[in-house]
């Protein structure tokens, strides 16, 4: 039988012996690139929304806990949506680089506009993702590869990092997969969950079990 190591269920205290990790996806991109697939493309942050979504950032920055531990993607929007989280109050702390959490890499398909690729699909299309969870585009990646880097990196992370917490900004194939991989949940249902722009998912390892704590958590003021 599983030893119930939690004193509290609904919002217990971080021990020793767990991780835990605060999943963050970037903020919204340029109106011009979001007429497009552009996957794992560098692509910037959209300025109006930065404006109309200052009062998110300070939530953020009151809401993450207080950790040298950052890492973001290579790509732009996500260094750039950790330094305005950082900007809102939070604090200054440089983060560690990690394409482990990278978008899914479209390959050939990306700059193509919505639509049109579903044209070249091997298998039906999601209904919640630009394709299935096994459909690999050519010279890309299908979701699978995504999970297959993100989940070692996430278990090797958790492992040298017990007790403490790490912020990962991060993108919304990649989070869908970190989830998807902690709690053994098929790729294809992990595609149907929201994960909002700016929204918070709280996953924890502690030992050999896993959990998540919140999933797409988004202030509603």
């Amino acid at each position: 039988m599983t030893k119930n190591i939690y004193q509290f269920l609904d919002n217990p205290a971080l021990i020793q012996s767990s991780t835990r990790f605060w999943f963050i996806r970037h903020a919204i991109v340029n109106q011009t690139d979001r007429n497009y697939l552009y996957g794992s493309m560098d692509v910037p942050l959209c300025p109006d929304h930065i404006k109309q979504q200052q009062h998110i950032y300070h939530h953020l920055a009151k809401r993450l806990p207080q950790t040298k531990s950052w890492i973001t993607s290579s790509l732009s929007r996500t260094q750039d949506t950790a330094r305005l989280i950082q900007n809102a109050g939070y604090g200054h702390h440089p983060f560690q680089i990690d394409n482990s959490f990278l978008e899914q890499d479209l390959g050939e398909w990306q700059g193509l506009t919505h639509g049109i690729a579903s044209k070249y699909c091997q298998y039906p299309s999601h209904p919640f993702w630009p394709f299935c969870a096994k459909e690999r585009p050519p010279h890309g990646e299908n979701m699978y590869d995504v999970i297959h880097r993100v989940g070692p990196r996430l278990k090797q992370l958790a492992d040298i990092n017990q007790g403490q917490d790490i912020i990962i900004v991060s993108h919304g194939g990649a989070i869908r997969a970190a989830i998807a991989y902690s709690l053994r949940i098929p790729l294809d249902s992990a595609l149907s969950l929201s994960i909002l722009n700016l929204s918070i998912t709280i996953l924890e390892k502690n030992k050999d079990n896993w959990r998540a704590l919140t999933i797409n958590e988004y202030p509603t003021t």
